[in-house]
């Protein structure tokens, strides 16, 4: 059974050179394994599993039990063809892969802003995002601030001028809905819109926030910059260019 699920999952690998290189597994023993004449050590199989994204399984079972469909309200007939499945994919060329640094106005307190640190990523050909929320934020909420409870994800999806992002903690229990278009810049690295969270007219704080996105790609200095940087500040300690992005003094419509 192994052999012929690994046979499956390598149907599509230019070669099984390359691809042994990619495991770190030597060849002529994965040869044996797709014959069916060994089984790998356990921290070969964790490799292996690990690359095709697969679990332990592949040994007794067949490949096409091992993968279920999936769920969810995105993915659900009902909605797939508007907002799932058949949303086009978001080209790398607007709106690039790695780190960006964003910077808006807090939601609770109108004289402070959230500096932080967002990871954009593909997988699947699909566009994501990950960051965590601020702790001091959180804090001043009398929420949990440990990392599983601070962090973030959200999928994002393009429009005719820009990208959307649906961005969540946890269990989709609180969400924001997020709209950047990009600034024409020397180096064409930043992005300005608004996110705006769903909350009753009548609760405290501020529904609408305008925000910036800068992409620092993968240069270590700024990402580490960055992150030290996160978390709430005042006006004067924006960066010039994202408060004039900002815009603090004008009203967001």
């Amino acid at each position: 059974m192994l052999g012929a699920n690994l046979r499956k999952l390598t149907e599509r690998s230019e070669s099984i050179s390359a691809l042994c290189r990619e495991i770190g597994i030597n060849r002529t023993q994965f040869n044996r394994y797709l014959a069916g004449e060994s089984f790998p050590r356990p921290d070969l199989l964790h490799r292996i599993c690990r690359h095709f994204d697969v679990d332990a399984r592949i040994l007794l079972e067949p490949l096409e039990n091992l993968s279920s469909p999936a769920k969810g309200p995105l993915v659900h007939p009902a909605v797939a063809d508007f907002l799932g499945r058949s949303a086009q994919p978001v080209p790398e060329k607007d709106f690039p892969s790695g780190f960006y640094r964003f910077v808006r106005r807090s939601f609770l307190d109108s004289n402070r802003f959230v500096q932080g640190l967002i990871y954009v990523f593909r997988a699947d050909g699909l566009c994501f995002l990950r960051g965590f929320e601020a702790r001091e934020a959180m804090r001043s909420q009398g929420l949990p601030t440990d990392p599983a409870t601070r962090e973030f994800r959200g999928a994002v999806l393009p429009q005719e001028d820009g990208i959307a992002a649906l961005v969540s903690r946890r269990g989709a229990t609180t969400a924001t809905f997020n709209f950047l278009s990009r600034v024409p810049t020397f180096e064409n690295n930043y992005w300005v819109g608004y996110t705006s969270r769903p909350l009753r007219e009548n609760v405290a704080g501020r529904r609408f926030e305008r925000q910036v996105y800068e992409h620092l790609g993968n240069k270590t200095s700024k990402i580490l910059g960055a992150a030290r940087g996160a978390g709430l500040v005042s006006a004067d300690s924006l960066m010039p260019y994202h408060r004039a992005l900002l815009e603090p003094e004008k009203p967001i419509t």
